[in-house]
């Protein structure tokens, strides 16, 4: 008797090869499209054309109906804009930079997802991430990087528990992204050369500020700039449009490149300082969540990426508190620029990955 599996589809082309693929591999399939979507904001989803988008919908149904699976939509709004958006907003009112897609795979696209897929009776879910899951010789499983960097999602997978993953395929780990494309097309696939999403799929035009104040329904507070010693620059528009390492957009002419190096929530400042002043060779991150290792050891060395582009640097465990999520301190090989509170802190052992966290300074 075959596994049954729940694709999570988003309409697009990586997710309907993924179901694909499991097909032609003889699993039971079942195509499932995760409405999220809030309906003020439908139209805005529509145009940024991301996994949320309204013509996810139709797109993977054709898909189903083509490669001969059933099809269902699953509605978790309410778990979206609990555990994604309240916390989006939550984070950049606190100085924070969020990362929503990390939050939404955890709590929505795994945890949501896997628990409605057990109720219907599937043995397993699949997406079509580029990553792949494996079980490591010390028994725990984790995620190996993609046979695509360019592509690759593991940074993204981080907070993905233990359980999930023993539960969870990503069939297109092994593949290119011109590969991908290329079995959609041989497979007759409609969204073969549909375009990719864009990452924040409910904030139009990447007005991340706008989006703050229309779904509070409450304006921003304008504060004031200041340097690294409090002497005020002049006026910013509200914390929640800057973020570390900000070159653009200030509004402010000093003469010279300033950069954000601090967002001080508790007196609503926004620190300039140099290019020297936003490089840091440490790095403190809580909420810690272990995968292919069961503890990080003072002393141990990773390669740890600190946002989704970065390459990664070499650094050492200083320290470890694994009690309440766990407190790591890292220090890098060399110093890493705009290392961002609220973004990841993601560790590698070679081309595992070895968990990671939420910095937090």
């Amino acid at each position: 008797m075959s596994e049954t599996v729940v694709v999570g589809m988003s309409g697009g082309v990586d997710s309907s090869v993924a179901a694909y693929l499991l097909k032609q591999q003889g699993y039971d399939v079942i195509g499932v499209t995760m409405q999220v979507w809030q309906d003020t904001d439908a139209c805005s989803m529509e145009r940024k054309g991301g996994c949320c988008g309204v013509s996810a919908v139709e797109d993977a149904r054709r898909v189903c109906r083509k490669i001969g699976i059933p099809y269902y939509v699953m509605n978790f709004r309410e778990e979206f804009h609990k555990n994604v958006i309240d916390y989006f907003i939550r984070e950049y009112k606190q100085g924070h930079t969020p990362n929503p897609c990390i939050e939404c795979n955890r709590r929505v696209k795994w945890e949501c997802l896997l628990r409605r897929s057990m109720e219907i009776g599937a043995d397993k879910i699949a997406t079509g991430h580029y990553a792949r899951v494996v079980k490591l010789p010390n028994g725990r499983y984790s995620i190996a990087l993609s046979k695509t960097a360019r592509k690759d999602q593991t940074y993204a997978l981080y907070s993905l528990s233990q359980e999930q993953l023993a539960h969870t395929i990503m069939p297109i780990g092994d593949y290119e992204k011109s590969e991908v494309r290329k079995i959609a097309e041989e497979a007759g696939l409609p969204v073969a050369n549909k375009p990719d999403s864009q990452e924040i799929c409910f904030v139009a035009d990447d007005d991340h500020a706008g989006y703050i104040e229309r779904e509070t329904g409450e304006k921003l507070i304008p504060g004031n700039f200041v340097d690294r010693d409090g002497v005020i620059l002049g006026r910013h528009k509200g914390i929640e449009y800057y973020t570390i390492g900000q070159r653009k957009g200030l509004g402010i002419a000093l003469g010279h490149p300033v950069y954000v190096s601090e967002i001080r929530p508790e007196t609503n400042e926004v620190v300039l300082g140099e290019e020297d002043e936003i490089f840091t060779d440490t790095l403190t991150a809580d909420r810690i969540n272990l995968m292919g290792v069961d503890v990080f050891r003072p002393g141990e060395r990773y390669k740890t990426k600190i946002r989704y582009s970065d390459p990664g640097t070499m650094c050492t465990v200083m320290s470890f508190d694994p009690e309440d999520g766990g407190r790591l301190v890292l220090k890098f090989d060399k110093a890493v620029r705009a290392v961002t509170p609220g973004q990841a802190a993601v560790l590698y052992k070679e081309n595992i990955t070895a968990g990671g966290g939420t910095i937090i300074k």
